[in-house]
């Protein structure tokens, strides 16, 4: 009975079989994709884009089935994404470049009555290109408030029309295709992949980019962070912890009070620095002169200066500089008295 109806069964139906069998031998990947409401234009330019990097072939369901069982029993799994109009698309590229190279094929398209809309579609306030006339009650009716200001007619607020998952009423989609809002998208869905071991859906292909990106970063700044602590040098590390040891081999230094050249400025800048504190905090009675003046030369300004004439503000201004010197010179031998 079988041979019968092998025999009766047209040839075209057997070859397009085989062609499949071979695509699928041939080929590291095999996928199965809805070409539901797609345009025969865009199909075909869809199928031009892809040429170079994936076959795509369509046929009936059945012969789909007949071929995939007749491929072996890893590809029979495919089946159950085999319903609908169905093509199937045969690439060397891995399945995460094929899902992602479908998906940035998808165009828009207006919405048609009955389809469930992707997303929540919003219509944004603001004016329109539309003149005064009845298309202020079809905007309304269709759920959008519209209003005439200014001989033309505007959206008076943002609205959510139609949320993910509602189905568009042809009254909105007609409305939004004349607003040239284009939610829906058209273009090859994928249903599933086969990769030769592993067969992949659509939520295991699906990979957000920018969240994995910033998953890279935070470990690779983890890494070096981890690098630094545990003083393991690497090309990313090894001038950040050169940096380190500088400042605390510096820190050191201070504070074993090591008389080396880099060193020494700034023990003296730091005995300074408190050697002038002490000498604030004493009052004059416990100082020598050298120190005493060096205590007024920081905090008293001569008052004569300011109401001499101009040649004699010159004269004392340079008087006063050579004053300055003379008391800091003298001040720091005072100062030296109090290391002895």
């Amino acid at each position: 009975m079988a041979a019968a109806q092998n025999v009766h069964r047209p040839i075209w139906k057997d070859e397009e079989v085989n062609r499949i069998k071979a695509d699928a031998q041939g080929h590291d990947v095999i996928a199965v994709v809805s070409i539901h409401g797609i345009p025969a234009r865009q199909f075909q330019g869809i199928r031009a884009e892809l040429k170079d990097v994936a076959k795509i072939q369509v046929a009936r369901n059945t012969l789909i089935h007949r071929a995939l069982e007749e491929s072996g029993e890893a590809t029979q799994e495919l089946f159950e994404n085999v319903e609908g109009p169905t093509a199937l698309i045969f690439t060397n590229l891995n399945p995460f470049k094929l899902f992602k190279l479908l998906e940035n094929s998808r165009t828009p398209a207006p919405a048609k009555a009955g389809e469930k809309a992707p997303r929540d579609i919003i219509v944004e306030k603001g004016p329109t290109s539309f003149r005064p006339g009845p298309i202020v009650g079809d905007l309304q009716n269709a759920g959008i408030p519209a209003a005439i200001e200014k001989g033309k007619i505007v959206i008076r607020e943002t609205k959510t029309v139609v949320k993910a998952g509602e189905s568009i009423s042809a009254r909105l989609a007609d409305v939004l295709q004349r607003l040239e809002i284009y939610p829906m998208e058209v273009g090859l869905y994928l249903r599933a992949a086969y990769d030769g071991e592993v067969i992949y859906k659509p939520d295991d292909l699906h990979i957000d980019e920018q969240a994995y990106f910033g998953q890279f970063v935070l470990a690779i700044s983890r890494a070096v962070n981890l690098s630094i602590s545990v003083e393991y040098p690497t090309s990313l590390t090894v001038a950040t912890l050169l940096q380190k040891g500088s400042s605390e081999a510096m820190n050191l230094a201070l504070e074993a009070e090591i008389f080396e050249p880099e060193v020494l400025k700034l023990l003296l800048s730091r005995a300074q620095s408190v050697a002038m504190t002490l000498v604030d905090e004493l009052p004059n009675d416990a100082l020598d002169d050298n120190l005493i003046a060096l205590k007024g030369a920081a905090t008293t300004t001569p008052v004569s200066v300011e109401d001499a004439p101009t040649q004699e503000k010159e004269k004392a201004h340079e008087d006063e500089e050579t004053n300055e010197t003379k008391e800091s010179e003298s001040g720091m031998a005072g100062l030296g008295a109090l290391f002895e």
